[in-house]
């Protein structure tokens, strides 16, 4: 049998490649060349040559006129053209005869039709013979064929063999859309496995890339998405936004949700609502919460419940946890329990820390303590600090510092400021420099004062200046003596004040003394009082003397029975001085009570 080459229309799954030739410019230019060719075709047809049956028949069968190719393709069958054998498949399968079909692709398929053997393979799939599937398709990728290597990676994978890669990259490598997407996430999952952060790791996570590039150039919406998520995380937003916008404009949800975050950070909201709600309209949930959160912040609740409720029908379980801060922010205690038990019950970590949190405030330790721990063992640290809170609060320490180390190596700067407390009281003062430190780092302002606290402790005592030298050089414990004061914490400001006033800067203890004693500082006031004092503002001191004593300090209240004493007001000095006597510390009140009895002998005189 002479066999021909495969010069007429291959089944490409539905798809039909037109043979090229010359051609005009413009519809009207084609249709008539394709006219002319027809007639050629046809003439030779009649003529008896068998590349042109061949190719007639592959012309009808393309333009759907499966009665009028259906003898050329046969005629050139018989005459042992392999390509109209498998159009003739094509044409036969089309009609509902696979078996019929199947026997021609054979056919064709052994005399050498890669294109036959794809088909063949298919068609053995499809009946779940997998062995002749195997068979079929690697008869065809062997033969360089790119959609038999697409489907045997396929079908291989599907099976789990190691082999899969080859074909799919093969495929890949000829311009198969789908097999680079495909092999860009098989290279994704395998750089997120070697988490070593060597070389290998980052040499997959780059092959990637370049797949996902390569696929998404051929319109390839899901890898436009990929594409554009890995630059995201690089900072690169300009070039994410682009491939998110091709791939949400193709139809990709998730792509259409993922520009309008982009947008809403750039600060661009009316943008971003568009394409959300282009998003949560073909049913993403992310997109739906993302609208609901909008119209919340804007006060527009019940158009914000709305889209919950829309997220929470895609089976977005965020829809119902959000339902119920929602419902939490306006009052309505009993809905918003409902909804958290509702996200919760799916397994929503957050919701069931939420949950708890609600039933601890209503008084029902019992039924939050099962919730904390739900939501702590699913990986919330928040729940893991809330359980070290209650165990603390039942006095089970240990219990309570194993949640809050838990929630500390999550990055929780208040669990590790009580794990840094706890250590100190245990006198393991190395453990608890590094816990306070990674809480102080992490911008707790008790964490600072205590890592300050720690280090003042062990610092040597002050060497004495000779004149004309540095008086004093900022230590680190005084950075973060300040970056607590700075935070608003008041031991820290007096601190800080005492500090600056020991090297002279009057103006900038005063300053922070002053920020203490209107935070409510006792301590700060009475400094304030005597700084004023010795610049010569007796008057002012004694105001800030009276808001310390109000506030229970002794020293103040004996600095102001001192003043009347010296004013000549014996009833008001013997008064500070009983209050004096009764704030203490042992000291003062001995040095008060002297006071007292001798204005109160001057008095009766």
């Amino acid at each position: 049998m002479d066999v021909m080459g495969d010069m007429a229309t291959l089944f490409e799954t539905g798809r039909f490649v037109q043979p090229s030739g010359p051609g005009g410019t413009g519809d009207e230019t084609e249709a008539a060349d394709e006219a002319a060719e027809e007639v050629r075709r046809r003439l030779a047809a009649e003529a008896g040559d068998v590349e042109a049956m061949s190719v007639l028949g592959s012309m009808l069968l393309r333009r759907g006129d499966l009665d009028g190719a259906e003898p050329h393709l046969r005629a050139a069958t018989a005459a042992g053209d392999r390509a109209a054998a498998n159009n003739l498949g094509v044409l036969l399968h089309q009609r509902g005869y696979a078996d019929e079909a199947a026997g021609w692709w054979r056919i064709a398929a052994v005399a050498g039709s890669a294109a036959a053997a794809h088909a063949l393979g298919r068609h053995f799939r499809e009946r779940g013979d997998e062995p002749a599937a195997e068979y079929w398709l690697r008869q065809s990728a062997e033969q360089g064929h790119v959609l038999g290597a697409y489907a045997l990676a396929d079908l291989l994978e599907h099976r789990g063999d190691t082999a899969t890669e080859r074909w799919m990259r093969m495929a890949a490598e000829r311009g198969h859309r789908e097999a680079a997407y495909r092999l860009a996430r098989a290279l994704d999952r395998r750089a997120a496995r070697e988490t070593g952060g060597d070389g290998a790791e980052r040499s997959a996570a780059d092959e990637a890339e370049q797949w996902y590039r390569q696929a998404a150039a051929r319109g390839h919406r899901r890898a436009a998405l990929h594409l554009g998520a890995i630059l995201e995380r690089r900072g690169e937003l300009k070039e994410a936004g682009r491939w998110y916008l091709t791939s949400a404009k193709d139809g990709e949800a998730r792509a259409a949700c993922a520009l309008g975050f982009l947008l809403r950070d750039a600060g661009d909201s009316e943008s971003a609502a568009v394409w959300w709600l282009r998003a949560a309209q073909d049913g993403d949930g992310n997109a739906a919460n993302a609208l609901g959160a909008l119209h919340a912040e804007r006060g527009e609740h019940q158009t914000a419940e709305r889209w919950y409720r829309a997220a929470m029908d895609a089976g977005d379980d965020n829809g119902a946890y959000n339902l119920g801060l929602l419902c939490a922010a306006q009052g309505r205690t009993q809905q918003a329990e409902q909804w958290y038990r509702r996200a919760a019950y799916a397994g929503h970590r957050e919701a069931a820390n939420a949950l708890a949190i609600l039933l601890l405030q209503s008084g029902d330790r019992t039924g939050a303590e099962p919730w904390f721990s739900k939501a702590a063992e699913a990986g919330s640290v928040d729940a893991a600090f809330n359980l070290g809170i209650l165990y603390a609060g039942r006095g089970a320490d240990e219990e309570a510092l194993r949640w809050y180390e838990r929630a500390a190596s999550a990055g929780h700067a208040e669990a590790a400021l009580q794990v840094g407390m706890a250590r100190l009281r245990d006198g393991d003062e190395q453990e608890a420099e590094r816990h306070l430190r990674c809480a102080a780092g992490a911008g707790s302002a008790e964490a600072a004062y205590r890592l300050a606290a720690l280090l003042d402790a062990r610092r040597p005592p002050e060497p004495a200046h000779e004149l004309g030298e540095s008086a004093h050089e900022k230590t680190e414990c005084e950075e973060w003596y300040e970056r607590a004061a700075g935070q608003g914490h008041r031991r820290a400001q007096v601190r800080v004040g005492m500090l600056a006033a020991a090297r002279g800067d009057v103006g900038e203890a005063a300053r922070w003394y002053r920020a203490a004693a209107e935070a409510g500082s006792r301590n700060g006031a009475f400094n304030l009082g005597l700084l004023l004092a010795r610049e010569g503002s007796e008057p002012e001191a004694a105001l800030w003397w009276t808001r310390a004593a109000d506030a229970g300090h002794g020293r103040a209240a004996l600095r102001l029975a001192l003043v009347c004493a010296r004013r000549g007001e014996l009833s008001d000095g013997q008064r500070w001085a009983d209050r004096a006597v009764t704030l203490g510390p042992p000291e003062v009140a001995r040095r008060a009570a002297r006071l007292r009895d001798a204005l109160r002998e001057e008095l009766s005189a």
